[in-house]
């Protein structure tokens, strides 16, 4: 294909992108749909003219990588921590912690059980369907209260990161033939994170040192480029080194409240101070959209429309939805029972179940001890079933927030219980005035 062509292409679905965004700040339509939509209709087109995109099993991976590492960097970097925020952190942290286990637990014995599945290949497949998608749930959550916002984002975060974890412990566990659940594995695991977290503070240090001593005019995208090699030798080493790049933009961002008085004296606490902080979080939010974009549409192009034929691929994919949304609304129910016309339907699938699935459909599992071939990847909860999975729970958290929404308006009409004093969700999110305007009532 000439150039022109290609560049013309690649500069239209950049703004429709950004269009798509739009489309989805005013109607609440989750943007990422509007992506997949796109990439399937010139998925479709493509193959009436014949033509190819050559690497894409390659290029999708790849891309959806590097869009993890960018969307779990800025959601940290937008997490505010504060001795009043710790109960909500908490939250977040424990239901993200409860629901991701018990979703596996729940997916893990539907397929052994009713679909005959082996146990290690149910396992597998249901840890990324348990995993809540950050990069989706965070911008959707614009039409919920700012206390509720904070929660989303906490808990979308910390079940990323979990999930991950989680994954990435079973899969090893697997490749040594060790068992899943005892003393000795779990111990190593605890070991291992605050191994993790050990480096992850003194990577912290090297790159806030960075941060202060280069006066080259371009520097973020070498701290990026750094924080990816990081995380690739983390991969390599089986380490869970998305918590590298979590407690890095924990730190720059938070790095007056978190870091004592002694450490201080030893880093350069400009970065934190100055218009730096600010220009590195809007280049990684510019980064991660451009990424994200990409990978949405390149993963649309790669479904063909016979992923909507086979019924039972609906069936299969509307009973997770469904058990995924009991667990969720259980959870709700009985931790927070005022907010679960909020809080249940914000629970959305998206890029790391896709990373996830693309990892078990590609790696070779191999136990250490024995020399068995492990088969980890399932003919039953293929591709389609994934993306019935991950289309279904967007438009049921569509219909959630669009419901809610409406709620909203009667209520700041003075219709509703209260005083309509309703935060507006399409002004700038500022949590630091909502708790200390609550704090004097």
């Amino acid at each position: 294909m000439d150039i022109k062509y290609i560049l013309v292409i690649f500069s239209l679905l950049i703004i429709f992108s950004y269009i798509f965004d739009e489309i989805a700040r005013k109607t609440k339509f989750p943007s990422v749909i509007l992506l997949m939509a796109t990439g399937i209709l010139a998925r479709a087109v493509a193959d009436y003219f014949g033509v190819q995109v050559m690497y894409l099993d390659q290029i999708i991976p790849v891309m959806g990588t590097i869009g993890l590492i960018l969307i779990v960097l800025e959601g940290a970097l937008e997490l505010e921590v504060r001795r009043d925020k710790l109960p909500i952190i908490i939250k977040g942290f424990v239901a993200a912690l409860v629901i991701l286990l018990v979703s596996i637990a729940a997916l893990s014995y539907f397929f052994n059980a009713y679909l005959g599945m082996p146990k290690a290949m149910a396992l597998m497949n249901s840890i990324p369907l348990a995993v809540i998608s950050s990069a989706v749930a965070i911008p959707s959550a614009s039409a919920l209260s700012p206390l509720n916002k904070e929660f989303v984002v906490y808990e979308s975060t910390f079940s990323d990161i979990i999930g991950i974890m989680v994954f990435n412990y079973a899969m090893r566990q697997f490749q040594v033939g060790s068992d899943l659940v005892g003393i000795k594995p779990i111990a190593i695991l605890l070991v291992e994170i605050v191994v993790i977290v050990l480096v992850s503070v003194l990577v912290t240090w090297l790159l806030f040192e960075l941060f202060e001593r280069i006066t080259h005019k371009v520097k973020f995208f070498l701290i990026l480029a750094l924080l990816i090699l990081v995380y690739a030798i983390g991969k390599r080493l089986h380490m869970p080194s998305l918590v590298i790049i979590f407690i890095f933009g924990l730190f720059l961002s938070n790095a007056e409240v978190l870091l004592p008085d002694y450490i201080k004296r030893y880093i350069s606490m400009g970065i934190a101070k100055r218009e730096g902080l600010h220009e590195f979080h809007l280049l990684t939010a510019e980064s991660t959209f451009l990424v994200r974009t990409f990978f949405f549409l390149f993963f649309g192009f790669s479904i063909t429309l016979d992923s909507f034929v086979d019924g039972y691929n609906y069936m299969y994919g509307g009973i997770i939805l469904a058990i995924l949304l009991v667990i969720r609304f259980i959870y709700i129910l009985v931790s927070d029972r005022k907010n679960i016309g909020e809080l249940t339907f914000i629970s959305p699938r998206g890029l790391i179940t896709i990373l996830l699935f693309l990892q078990l459909r590609t790696e070779t599992v191999i136990n250490n001890k024995t020399g068995e071939i492990i088969n980890l990847k399932s003919t039953i909860i293929n591709e389609k079933v994934l993306l019935i999975v991950i289309l279904g729970s967007m438009l049921i958290m569509m219909i959630g927030t669009i419901g809610f929404g409406k709620q909203e308006e009667f209520e700041s009409s003075g219709g509703g219980i209260g005083d309509g004093t309703i935060p507006n969700s399409d002004e700038p999110f500022n949590p630091t005035s909502y708790i200390d305007e609550s704090s004097k009532e």
